[in-house]
């Protein structure tokens, strides 16, 4: 069992905030980046369209999603303020916003796409997000989701990785731990594909990279 409680899991954040991105650097021996222009490339995002990058943490996402189409229309969205803050500071002339996923501040059918990397396994509250997400996404818009997948060897490799690391940090690396422990603990890409449907989702395609240590799965409403 994994503490969601979301005050704890927001202060989790705030507290890690200022080296995020580089333990990511360094647990995934720089894959991670690479991993994710790759995902966001399915989606074929074209000038003008809306995208909504939830649990957008740093900015990665979204800094991608401006890469790879410089006239979308990009919002990065996360209820840690400590993230939202360095997010600005690393993609000034982005848009971001403070908010909670699980009631987000936007009409019905918005966006022609929402995003989620590494976020919605930190959700409490995971059935109520994904309903949000499809109530704010257009019809025939897509929602992407990546995150581990259940490629055992590699997720070996990357929970040691990990236990290293808050050894060798000591209490600062503590709340790495939680990110192994609900690593384990998330349903693996078929059950989530199941949760999709549930809500209303129809599967567009699933990818599995690095062996299956990482999924992305993109559905359509």
């Amino acid at each position: 069992m994994v503490d969601k409680n979301p005050q704890k899991i927001k202060n989790m954040f705030n507290e890690i905030s200022s080296y995020y991105d580089l333990m990511n650097n360094f647990i995934s021996l720089g894959t991670h980046y690479f991993v994710k222009i790759t995902a966001l490339k399915l989606l074929k995002i074209q000038s003008g369209e809306n995208i909504l990058d939830i649990c957008c943490g740093t900015g990665d996402f979204t800094r991608i999603i401006r890469k790879l189409c410089p006239k979308a229309k990009v919002i990065g969205l996360d209820f840690s303020e400590g993230m939202i803050k360095k997010a600005r500071q690393q993609n000034p002339n982005e848009e971001f916003i403070i908010a909670d996923c699980t009631n987000l501040p936007f009409n019905d059918e918005e966006f022609d796409y929402i995003t989620a990397g590494f976020g919605l396994r930190n959700i409490e509250n995971r059935t109520k997000a994904i309903l949000e997400i499809r109530r704010t996404l257009k019809s025939g818009g897509k929602f992407l989701h990546l995150d581990f997948g259940n490629g055992k060897f590699g997720g070996q490799i990357f929970d040691s990785i990990v236990y290293l690391v808050t050894k060798i940090l000591g209490k600062k690396a503590l709340h790495y731990k939680y990110l192994v422990d609900s690593k384990n603990l998330f349903p693996p890409p078929n059950e989530l594909i199941k949760e999709f449907e549930t809500a209303g989702f129809k599967l567009y395609t699933r990818r599995d990279y690095l062996f299956g240590v990482i999924s992305v799965q993109i559905v359509i409403k």
